[in-house]
């Protein structure tokens, strides 16, 4: 990722333009002079809790920070809040709601932002965890549906499509993921507890697809067959798993949204096992 030098805004790696302010770039020969990035001021927080995690945030002036509707738990009465459509123009504002929605989120976001030192606090939506990420200039990681809570202004939330058809048609999370690109703080939420692993170059995991948090950009995705035809229809594990190659961080959460439900009303869907008839009618996708 490359910065015009003339306003800081970031650029197309083959622009020969500033697409904010109309610079030349790479003095005039069409190659990009990279430029250092815009200084984010650290955001301070802490996030407090055990499986109904709270992030606390101290907003100093001039700091914003937004987040997915719905999930502020509380503000300082000094703490503004404000429901925008990502985008300047009218088609940008309409082309960024539809790609939130294709991203299971809600239509509008929301900023918060301080005269003075101020206090908000965000939650998830169910009994999970809360992950932080501090992302660089041109950082990106990739994250479940419906996975983001909220972020600095200055970090950028888009939607990313999974390149492989077999990993977008058997995924848990089918062919939409969460892009979320630096600079700044970045907070995401997921079931149950988190397991963190850093592959190197060329070491594989292999995850149920549904329990797949986060992942580096630089983390090849893709998804295999669960072993056998036997084992996979009659493992109660899925027939699929979720193909992680380093190098980069993968996350794993041990409690799905999915797996919940199935735990709150075992009389309906036949308790945690998955049955054959489930595991092949859950291939053409699920919500969690």
């Amino acid at each position: 990722m490359a910065f015009c030098t003339n306003c800081g805004g970031r650029v197309p790696d083959e622009a020969r333009f500033c697409t904010s302010c109309g610079q030349q770039l790479g003095g005039g020969g069409g190659a990009i002079t990279p430029a250092p990035a815009p200084a984010v001021e650290p955001l301070e927080y802490t996030i407090q809790g055990s499986n109904l995690q709270v992030i606390r945030m101290k907003l100093k002036p001039g700091q914003e920070v937004y987040a997915e509707a719905g999930k502020m738990v509380y503000k300082t009465a000094n703490v503004t809040w404000e429901t925008r459509m990502s985008g300047n123009t009218i088609g940008e504002k309409i082309w960024g709601a539809l790609k939130r929605k294709v991203m299971g989120e809600s239509l509008f976001l929301t900023y918060f932002y301080s005269s003075g030192n101020g206090e908000v606090g965000f939650a998830g939506s169910y009994p999970g965890h809360i992950q932080s990420f501090e992302l660089k200039a041109g950082q990106t990681i990739l994250v479940q549906r419906d996975g983001f809570i909220c972020a600095q202004s200055s970090a950028q939330l888009n939607i990313a499509f999974v390149k492989k058809l077999g990993a977008g048609l058997f995924g848990g999370e089918g062919f939409i993921l969460e892009k979320i690109t630096g600079p700044g703080a970045v907070f995401i939420h997921g079931g149950g507890d988190f397991v963190e692993f850093t592959l190197q170059p060329g070491e594989m995991l292999q995850v149920d697809p549904g329990c797949l948090v986060a992942f580096d950009e630089s983390v090849a995705y893709d998804i295999q067959l669960a072993g056998g035809i036997r084992t996979a229809i009659f493992g109660g594990e899925g027939l699929f798993l979720a193909t992680m190659t380093g190098p980069g961080k993968v996350i794993v959460q041990s409690m799905t949204l999915e797996r919940m439900r199935r735990e709150l009303a075992p009389a309906r869907s036949g308790g945690d096992e998955k049955s054959p008839l489930g595991a092949i009618t859950n291939i053409w996708g699920s919500e969690d």
